[in-house]
């Protein structure tokens, strides 16, 4: 029975077949045409369709930028230490400040919390109470407490640390109160003290096991670093022998940052040892970024995706006369070099944009305008006092003064900006009667002719920060051979320009602040130790756009940084509709 069934079934189905799809085979060519019109038409609707979207995307889509990548950073130099109390050279500052968080960071030029929540002082300006957040972590998953804040202060503090950082810290008491609060206790009242808390901190937990004496020469400082920024460490990589030396630093993003993963799934800073093979690197596509050279390389001039991006700093580039010897040790002479100065024309020899400086206080700051700045430029002023002071133009038109030249030394660094501001300076000086010898010098030369205070005047570039506090560079007592710094490159001395600083560093109400400026201001104009110039930049080069990226005020490179969690160069097309 099971076999008929089967069989009646196959039967009927192959007859079913033959009568509902065979016979009806001999009807297709009367239908065909009309089949065939059909699918064209389907065809031609789904084409439709498509066009139609394709084009009406932009209306609904468009290209923003999008997380992910890898961008890598060139420049010149080479690491040595990535430790923040010890960091120094541009690419060990990059890698660090990359690394490690700091209790505050610069924004612009204003002070903004990082590790820090908030912070207070008491009346008299001598405690701040800083706290913390509770949510930062180090990187091998460690929170970030005060103890490790107390524990890279005393570290800085300690004089077999070899910190640079160190004279900051020097007589300032640092405790915790408890696990997120950390007290600062200062001798004095310090108004600019909250700036100096900028530095990497570090974590105990690793570096406490290292002895203070043996800190700098860690190899903690050179590979596996752990701190608490925005990127974390994956590989360091060197290549070739010193003359071709190439270091790569690949950092990935820390997905536990505390303000937010950064959209960049990693960084890379990849150090070269000369200029040429940086640009080499950059224009076979390695890089998208360059950082720390002074002009635009001749070869990227042309470059269509090149944008370049001019960094303003909270730094100034003076002359400065060394007012304790020789023909400049004479006011007048002095006063007549600045007046014989068209700072404008002299800015003009630069092929990039910056901002006029006219006193050692850049504008902006507290107490700028509490007095107005150097003498305008006035020739005919400048060759009148000349006269009145006793210098004859002699032969040549060079002036003299019982029978001694007016003549004197100009170093700076050797660099193109360099060579085309003292050519001009000695131009215009020539004009008014006055000798000037420019010598030029490599890094290692400029660097001692800085500590031995070797010249008659000196093309140099100070950096003041966002805080107007400029102690260092014109209180008399930083001339001293023992003083820390001995950053008093003019080696000025008044007693009304002392007073002022000591009582303006000690003000925290900004009306006093500005009040005890004023003295300094006009002291300083009057006495002429330097020639203001122009504020300095820092030229930072990218291909394309990066997104994130702003062009501000910044007291030294690695501020560049200072949202870089935020960066983005990918691009994708993302709906507009919400």
């Amino acid at each position: 029975m099971q076999r008929k069934q089967v069989v009646t079934f196959s039967e009927q189905a192959d007859d079913q077949f033959e009568r509902n799809f065979l016979s009806r085979l001999k009807h297709l060519p009367g239908v065909g045409r009309f089949m065939t019109s059909w699918l064209l038409l389907m065809v031609l609707l789904a084409g439709g369709i498509g066009v139609q979207t394709y084009y009406l995307s932009a209306q609904y889509q468009s290209l923003q930028p999008v997380a992910g990548g890898t961008y890598t950073e060139g420049m010149v130099g080479a690491l040595s230490n990535m430790n923040p109390i010890y960091a120094e050279g541009l690419a060990d500052r990059t890698v660090s400040r990359l690394v490690y968080s700091s209790l505050f960071m610069l924004d612009g030029s204003s002070l903004r919390p990082d590790l820090a929540t908030s912070w207070t002082v008491d009346d008299r300006g001598r405690v701040y109470t800083v706290n913390l957040r509770k949510d930062a972590k180090w990187h091998d998953g460690n929170p970030v407490t005060a103890a490790d804040v107390v524990f890279t202060y005393e570290t800085i503090k300690h004089p077999d640390a070899r910190s640079s950082l160190r004279g900051s810290w020097s007589g300032i008491d640092v405790r915790a109160t408890d696990q997120y609060t950390v007290v600062f206790t200062l001798d004095s009242t310090l108004a600019s003290f909250p700036y100096e808390m900028t530095n990497g901190i570090l974590p105990k937990h690793v570096f406490e096991k290292v002895a203070v004496s043996g800190l700098r020469s860690s190899p903690l400082n050179t590979n596996g670093l752990i701190g608490s920024g925005p990127f974390r460490w994956r590989a360091l990589e060197v290549h070739g022998a010193s003359s071709d030396r190439q270091e790569y630093v690949l950092l990935d993003g820390n997905r536990e940052y505390y303000a937010g993963a950064p959209k960049l799934d990693a960084f890379g800073v990849r150090v070269f040892s000369d200029e040429q093979r940086l640009i080499s690197s950059y224009k076979q596509r390695e890089l998208q970024a360059i950082v720390g050279l002074r002009a635009v390389p001749a070869e990227l001039r042309e470059d269509q995706h090149l944008q370049i991006h001019n960094l303003n700093q909270s730094a100034e580039m003076m002359t400065f006369f060394k007012t304790s010897g020789g023909v400049l040790a004479d006011k007048a002479v002095r006063q007549a070099l600045v007046k014989g100065i068209d700072a404008g024309k002299v800015r003009q020899q630069l092929d990039y944009p910056v901002l006029t400086a006219d006193r050692p206080l850049l504008r902006g700051q507290v107490g700028f305008g509490a007095a107005a700045g150097q003498f305008a430029y006035d020739k005919a002023a400048a060759s009148a006092q000349l006269d009145q002071a006793g210098w004859v133009v002699g032969q040549g038109g060079i002036r003299h003064k019982e029978g001694a030249p007016l003549r004197f030394t100009l170093r700076a660094e050797a660099n193109d900006d360099a060579a085309r501001i003292t050519r001009a300076l000695q131009q215009q000086w020539r004009e008014i009667g006055a000798d000037v010898r420019v010598e030029m010098q490599n890094s290692d030369e400029f660097i001692a002719t800085l500590s031995s205070h070797d010249y008659d005047a000196l093309l140099h570039g100070i950096s003041i920060g966002p805080d107007p506090d400029v102690f260092a560079y014109w209180h008399s007592s930083q001339a001293d051979v023992l003083s820390g710094s001995r950053l008093n490159f003019s080696e000025y001395n008044s007693s009304t320009v002392d007073e002022a600083l000591t009582s303006a560093r000690s003000r925290l109400d900004e009306t006093l602040r500005e009040a005890k400026y004023k003295p300094f201001l006009e002291t300083w104009r009057e006495d002429a130790p330097a020639l203001a110039l122009y504020q300095t930049r820092v030229l930072y080069l990218t291909r394309d756009t990066v997104y994130g990226l702003s062009d501000q005020t910044v007291a030294s490179a690695s501020d560049r940084f200072v949202n870089v969690q935020d960066w983005m160069v990918r691009r994708a097309k993302v709906s507009n509709v919400d």
